[in-house]
């Protein structure tokens, strides 16, 4: 997992230290003993998970600046982009937000085992904006749901100023169009796409800046966004 982690950050080009990827490295040994008796992944091969999970979120670094910013991974699941951020700029500020407490106290223990400070939140997301709302540089989310439904459950946590990144894929055109109204009326502009390549396969990252405030009408409950998306 090690030398394949290292090769694929290469070629993204993300730099990462022996000591960052041991620590992933050693993230990931955790993930895949867990996935044993708890359902964290469906990349179950060491390299595989070097690449599409470890290398595929380590992307963002180069996107936009990380470094001592407050970041907010809403629907974290395994944690995922959150903890190979944290573990590859250790200087961000990181919170976990995952609905399922199961998951939620998992990565709680493991990076307190590893030494890794982070805040793991178990909450609905439009529940926590309530509490947490326009208190973060950027947001981050990664296969939770279609970008009109994400980016209400997303953007009001980012400060004007900030970021929301949408990490998606072959879909990403299609989804972009039909979500550009609402991420407007939610105080959002799409600044740019960023495309690459993981072992053959697209990816796209959505980056949408926060201009404005978000409506304090949003987010709705999430019964109500699925149901009628902006």
């Amino acid at each position: 997992m090690l030398q394949t982690l290292l090769d694929s950050c290469a070629a993204l080009g993300v730099p990462l230290t022996a000591a960052q990827a041991e620590q992933l490295c050693d993230f990931g040994a955790r993930l895949l003993e867990q996935n044993r008796v708890m359902n964290l992944t469906a990349i179950t091969e060491p390299q595989a998970v070097a690449k599409l999970h470890f290398a595929d979120c380590l992307a963002l670094l180069r996107i936009v600046p990380f470094s001592g910013r407050r970041v907010i991974d809403v629907g974290c699941g395994a944690g995922f982009p959150g903890v190979p951020l944290k573990l590859g700029e250790p200087s961000l500020d990181l919170t976990l937000l995952d609905s399922l407490g199961k998951r939620v106290t998992w990565l709680e223990t493991t990076l307190r085992d590893m030494g890794v400070p982070a805040q793991c939140v178990c909450s609905r997301a439009e529940d926590y904006a309530a509490k947490a709302r326009e208190q973060y540089d950027i947001a981050t989310s990664r296969a939770v749901a279609r970008l009109n439904i994400l980016a209400e459950l997303c953007l009001p946590f980012v400060k004007p100023g900030g970021y929301f990144l949408a990490m998606k894929a072959a879909a990403a055109a299609e989804e972009l169009e039909e979500a550009k109204r609402g991420i407007a009326r939610l105080g959002g502009r799409v600044e740019k796409t960023e495309t690459y390549d993981i072992d053959g396969a697209p990816r796209c990252v959505i980056v949408i800046r926060k201009e404005r405030p978000t409506p304090p009408a949003y987010p709705r409950r999430y019964a109500k966004i699925k149901q009628s998306p902006l």
